[in-house]
């Protein structure tokens, strides 16, 4: 018999991960409420009190896209196409826009009194040409619902592999706007939405919704709920969704604590995840390295700040004489470009390679609180060469000068996220040496901003993910919406008389 969790005690041992134990705080217990959900998440021991507003606002959105997905089933293709393309016309119209802008801007205002960087809040032209782009993208890109890709043919009957939808799938993501654009695309293969997006961008996100996105689903007759927004600014809301049983992929972006935490959750309800939290890219400048092409490929990877941005350059110690010079200048290009200065940070060891201007230098960094004083270049421990750079205007990045290529591929398997790595080397043994050693999805021997679905594949992408917890099964580390499928198998029987 099961009851109804009423209350909390303080001091209440909880077990998880099998042998370990947490305790309940008084905090949590005086905070909980009946009603109110309590999860364990195995990995940390973490207890995550989801207030039941929260738990009944993912579960009201999760109920829709359930509904949605049932009915998605006998909407043709050509209607799923017309939806993308309404969404775009409303993102085109001037007066729609406006009042997303406005929206945004007001977010924009309020992520600042919070000292919240606001880096990838802006809904843009940019970003409006990139969504609309993406839309249409979807709109042309062929149908995949149905597809036969693969026939068995034995005497008498066959079997057939086709392309079906997958279910429900969830997104967290913290504060990009353009996501619904993103995210929409798993219509594309018949699938429904639901998403939540962090505080600072939720007011950009319901005006998307409110004046693009739910008149473009009733104009091309697709169900109410096909993508959904959950309203909530909380984090436990997220937790909800992704402990919800229901969906069938959960996917979230965003800090690479939050996403961990987030697909232990989802993990422990049986849900696969896609996850796409800690990025920065690492650039290797081996002992042949051209330095032309480094002094080229170094500025034009600093040039914002997203998840393939350079964080780490690495350069071998018989070419730091030429190529550190170059990458100070590249560094400095950089942030010229964007009206600023630079920040660097050398492994503990390595500061002999700078010269004393660098050494002796402070700069204004642009940080979410505000400009800040900083010294220009700082020292960094070998084991902290993983930590990203969340930059706002200000471009950042680490420095450390290796023995051999071998090091260096050594240190990216220990330290990076196993994101992105490009090697600058004119050996094709070397370069593919490389490529077999390295533990990364992405792989170049150049610019290291070129990983994205929609530059790099001509898809919108619904996130990137890293290999940090293992490579991903049966797929691509660039997750689209034609990507998110599975696979039925239909049997069709001519010989009567066939029997095992």
């Amino acid at each position: 018999m099961s009851l109804a969790l009423e209350r909390l005690v303080a001091g209440t041992p909880i077990p998880f991960a099998g042998n370990r134990v947490t305790v309940v705080s008084p905090e949590l217990a005086a905070r909980f409420q009946p009603g109110d959900h309590l999860l364990v998440e195995q990995v940390s021991g973490a207890l995550l009190l989801i207030p039941v507003a929260d738990q009944q606002a993912a579960s009201l959105a999760i109920e829709r896209a359930e509904q949605a997905f049932a009915a998605l089933a006998v909407v043709s293709d050509a209607a799923i196409s017309e939806f993308f393309d309404r969404f775009a016309q409303r993102l085109e119209n001037p007066e729609a826009w406006a009042l997303i802008e406005a929206a945004n801007q007001a977010d924009i205002e309020r992520a600042k009194a919070r000292g919240r960087s606001t880096t990838r809040l802006l809904a843009d032209e940019r970003m409006r040409r990139d969504m609309i782009a993406g839309l249409r993208a979807w709109r042309d890109a062929p149908p995949t619902r149905g597809q036969v890709i693969s026939s068995v043919e034995h005497e008498g009957w066959k079997v057939e592999q086709v392309v079906s939808p997958l279910g429900v799938v969830a997104f967290v993501f913290e504060g990009r706007p353009n996501v619904f654009a993103d995210a929409a695309g798993v219509l594309r293969t018949g699938n429904t939405a639901v998403l939540r997006i962090g505080s600072d961008a939720l007011g950009t996100a319901q005006a998307i919704v409110s004046h693009a996105l739910n008149p473009a689903l009733a104009d091309a007759g697709l169900p109410a709920g096909a993508v959904s927004l959950v309203e909530s600014v909380n984090h436990a809301a997220g937790w909800a969704m992704f402990a919800d049983r229901r969906l069938s992929l959960a996917v979230a972006r965003g800090s690479g604590q939050a996403v961990s935490q987030l697909g232990s959750i989802a993990q422990q309800a049986g849900t696969a995840v896609s996850l796409h939290g800690t990025g920065g890219a690492w650039l290797i400048a081996d002992k042949d390295a051209d330095a032309a092409r480094f002094a080229a490929v170094v500025p034009r990877s600093l040039d914002r700040k997203v998840c393939n941005t350079l964080n780490v350059c690495l350069i071998h110690r018989e070419r730091a004489a030429e190529l550190v010079p170059l990458f100070l200048d590249a560094l400095q290009q950089a942030g010229q470009a964007r009206g600023q200065g630079c920040k660097l940070h050398i492994v503990d060891g390595d500061q002999h390679w700078l010269p004393k201007d660098w050494l002796d230098a402070s700069v204004q960094v642009a940080r979410a609180e505000g400009y800040q004083t900083e010294a220009m270049a700082e020292t960094l421990a070998q084991d902290q060469l993983g930590k990203e750079w969340e930059w706002e205007e200000t471009p950042e990045v680490s420095l450390h000068i290796v023995d051999d290529l071998d090091s260096a591929i050594s240190l990216f398997n220990r330290y990076s996220p196993q994101f992105t790595v490009s090697l600058l080397s004119d050996d094709p043994q070397v370069q593919a040496r490389f490529y077999n050693a390295v533990n990364a999805p992405f792989v170049g021997d150049g610019f290291t901003r070129w990983v994205d679905g929609q530059y790099a594949l001509n898809k919108p992408e619904l996130g990137l993910s890293n290999w940090e917890s293992g490579r991903l099964f049966a797929r691509s580390a660039i997750l689209s919406g034609d990507g998110v499928f599975t696979l039925r198998s239909r049997m069709t029987q001519i010989d009567l008389t066939v029997k095992r």
